[in-house]
């Protein structure tokens, strides 16, 4: 359990701190619930729909969900924990808990809430002493930063953070024939159930229809019954509006004339009422003119839950389904193997859900992060392992992808396949757009899911052993009589005479070929530079199999704003790698932590003054002895070729980015990206 506190002090305006992008529209006043009324409670005989009824904010998608939360006991107590009042020892603050990708929050606000006029202004109960759900909001706007992220959404986001399980989008003039059933046994296994009717364009949004339905509003679906009506069944669904009013006013609406034909026991029996409380009956056909769009959320207890721990991943590319020149960057992309091995019952293939879900871009919005495009496809795999090249994509069709590549938090469909082995590859549909990202995997029956990118694997010839005086070639002593000429009686050099050592021994033994030709293959355009998305296949030729997270930090250190590397920042990571690998530390192969090898660069400096500046880091055992040995021969130099270590730090928190500008790669200072931060820990896939 993560506990999230409030940071902010009490004398602040906490609209600047959930609302920081613009000013309030009208002047509010922060009070907590004791100055508005006088008896103030938490929940007044129980939480109920009833309790929800919108203010000013476009946040009708989210009270949709809560309405439905509602009629879920066990649930609503796990998001509300029910031993909070305004009795003895109340100190100003409440909690609530929310699941955020795979793990449970526990979200700590005080309970000062916006007024106008002594009316709360957003969320808030028809019962004017409770305060639940006015609460809940707060903490919901805490979690996505603000009041003004949760400006327009789905409810089907709210319903997987209100219960951690999978959702499911229905358009109803697409849905099965059964669609009533399915709605019926999504109720009693405690889903929560939410529609709305689609928009054509922004215009039509909130637009109310004839009949008093509203389109691009976010409604809860309280329940669905079969009444008899002149000698036949008819399916009736319970939709309710969040806003506590405006109902349909069509057939098996409050005051329509189909329930005289209804006897007042069945009427009493559905709670049939004549009131504008925003909770109706609807009795039109669902595949003629029920809403353009129906969507619910599974909760994980009839599935088996896949969720697979592994290294953080971005989303950088795209695949369009007749784009195939994308085929070239596509294979880059994160890949998930897929192990379906036990048939349904009474079929022959495996059913599963796969759901994708884009992270904290809600969060992000006030640094203009929007909802991306994302989707997904399945491949059938070979039996081979590691991450499949581009030229298995280029020859072999998708079994399966999600139906549509869509700007939605989450992407979620139902796949069935035969037994066997897949991978699924997530992606972006628009190319070079980044997306931290969570996938999940709920089967009917047992599946195994593995990351393709998880292993690390160096596979590399043991280094000469170094000869002794007396066994040196010619070559050889003419090299350390160039060392010995260049660095004097104290047989110390410093790193610009170390470059002119390095540059002489190259021109003449050429022992770098092997690495030239790795690079010179893989520079396809032959423009002297290589793009970063085939560093991998170039890493793997030079005898080095990496994960995605520690590719993901050698692309930010090395490559420039065009995702492109040149010769000698290749080299440079070559030898990097190698001798982290021969180091006296865990192998890379290994449980090692790959930002040991990018988290510390020493540069040498030409100092400004006689006196050493010297600041080595005491996290680096690789470098303590060599900083060490600089620091004592820097004394005894004349100021002019005297150094100075300088620490510039690359972690791998978050995305990968480094915390401190001067270390972050050319193309990305001044620019902020989201997630990055040194206390940013990601998990999951993503």
């Amino acid at each position: 359990m993560t506990l999230i506190r409030e940071r902010f002090a009490a004398a602040c305006d906490p609209f600047s701190e959930l609302d920081p992008s613009e000013k309030p529209p009208i002047p509010f006043v922060w009070k907590r619930p004791g100055e508005i009324v006088k008896n103030p409670q938490f929940i007044t005989g129980g939480a109920t729909r009833t309790d929800i009824c919108q203010g000013d904010l476009g946040d009708c998608w989210l009270l949709a969900a809560i309405a439905s939360l509602t009629l879920k006991e066990k649930t609503l107590a796990r998001v509300v924990p029910q031993d909070q009042n305004f009795g003895p020892g109340y100190a100003g603050i409440f909690h609530f808990q929310f699941w955020q990708h795979n793990e449970w929050l526990d979200i700590v606000i005080d309970d000062r809430l916006p007024t106008f006029k002594d009316r709360l202004v957003f969320l808030h109960s028809s019962e004017h002493n409770e305060f639940w759900s006015a609460l809940l909001e707060k903490a919901y706007a805490k979690l996505n930063g603000s009041y003004e992220a949760l400006k327009g959404g789905s409810t089907l986001e709210a319903m997987e953070d209100f219960t951690g399980g999978v959702g499911e989008m229905y358009e109803v003039k697409k849905a099965p024939e059964n669609f009533y059933e399915i709605l019926g046994k999504a109720l009693e296994r405690g889903s929560l159930v939410g529609c709305s009717i689609d928009t054509s364009s922004a215009a039509e949004s909130e637009a109310r229809t004839p009949f008093g339905l509203i389109k691009g509003h976010a409604y809860s679906v309280t329940g669905i019954d079969e009444v008899s009506y002149r000698g036949r069944k008819v399916q009736l669904v319970r939709p309710r509006n969040p806003w506590g009013q405006v109902e349909w006013n069509g057939r098996w609406s409050d005051n329509s004339p189909e329930w005289q034909s209804v006897s007042p026991s069945e009427q009493k029996r559905l709670c049939q009422t004549v009131l504008d409380d925003g909770e109706f009956w609807y009795g039109t056909p669902l595949k003629n003119k029920y809403a353009d769009e129906n969507q619910y959320s599974l909760k994980a207890d009839p599935f088996t839950a896949s969720d697979v721990p592994v290294d953080p991943s971005y989303v950088l590319l795209h695949i369009g389904l007749s784009v195939r020149f994308l085929v070239y960057t596509f294979w880059t992309n994160p890949q998930i193997r897929l192990h379906l091995t036990e048939k349904d019952d009474g079929n022959d293939e495996c059913t599963f859900i796969a759901a994708l879900m884009q992270k904290n871009r809600r969060k992000l919005r006030k640094l203009g992060a929007e909802m991306l495009t994302i989707g997904y496809a399945i491949y059938e795999s070979p039996s081979k392992d590691g991450h499949l090249n581009k030229d298995f994509f280029r020859y072999h069709p998708s079994k399966a992808r999600s139906k549509t590549y869509i700007n939605l938090r989450e992407v979620s469909d139902r796949v069935k396949l035969p037994p066997g082995d897949y991978v699924i590859v997530p992606s972006t549909f628009e190319p070079h757009q980044e997306a931290d990202f969570c996938l999940r995997i709920f089967s009917e029956k047992k599946a195994i899911t593995e990351n393709v990118d998880g292993n690390i694997d160096i596979n590399l010839p043991e280094p000469p052993k170094p000869t002794t005086p007396q066994q040196e070639t010619e070559e050889e002593k003419q090299f350390r009589a160039l060392f010995e000429q260049v660095a004097g009686e104290d047989m110390e050099i410093t790193a610009e005479e170390l470059e002119y050592v390095l540059n002489a021994v190259l021109k003449k033994t050429n022992t770098i070929a092997f690495e030239k030709g790795v690079y010179l293959k893989f520079d396809s355009d032959k423009s002297g530079t290589m793009s970063s998305y085939e560093l991998r296949s170039a890493l793997t030729a030079a005898g080095f199999q990496l994960n995605n997270y520690l590719l993901q930090l050698i692309v930010l250190r090395y490559s420039d704003d065009q995702f492109r590397i040149d010769f000698d920042d290749f080299l440079n990571c070559l030898i990097r790698l190698e001798n982290a690998n021969r180091a006296s530390l865990p192998s890379l192969s290994e449980s090692m932590d790959p930002a040991l090898l990018f988290c510390y660069e020493h540069k040498a400096i030409r100092s400004r003054g006689g006196s050493t500046n010297f600041a080595a880091p005491k996290q680096s055992p690789l470098n303590c002895r060599r900083a060490q040995k600089s620091s004592r021969a820097a004394a005894q130099k004349p100021p002019w070729r005297q150094e100075r270590w300088s620490c510039r730090r690359i972690a791998a928190a978050g995305h990968g980015l480094p915390p401190h500008s001067e270390c972050r790669p050319k193309h990305l200072l001044g620019k902020l990206v989201p997630g990055a931060g040194p206390d940013k820990k990601n998990s999951m896939w993503g």
